[in-house]
């Protein structure tokens, strides 16, 4: 058992997309400031579907936190109707690092 797994500190990586009036509502901008405060680490983009995707990394409690935001929360005047997290796994150590708007 790693240290960070006796701290309960399990890291994971977790693929999202966000459905809804996401775009053009400044989720992006959002996202990366709620991902910087929580300290976890990824990257958020616009689809030409209209959906916003991305992928977060950090300590399970903590990616749960921010799956929690992005499927309640987001941007101030977006309107979230559904969120889907697919390809939950576990994680040896971050694969990135900071979190980026990708376009």
């Amino acid at each position: 058992m790693s240290g960070d797994e006796r701290t309960g500190a399990r890291l994971v990586s977790v693929d999202f997309e966000i459905f809804g009036y996401v775009q053009g509502v400044c989720f992006r901008m959002f996202t990366e400031k709620q991902a910087l405060r929580l300290g976890v680490v990824g990257w958020v983009k616009n689809t030409p579907s209209d959906t916003v995707v991305g992928q977060v990394q950090g300590p399970a409690d903590t990616v749960e936190q921010m799956k929690v935001w992005l499927r309640t929360e987001g941007s101030p005047t977006c309107r979230i109707t559904r969120a889907t997290f697919t390809n939950e796994r576990p994680i040896e150590q971050l694969e990135l690092s900071g979190f980026k708007t990708r376009y």
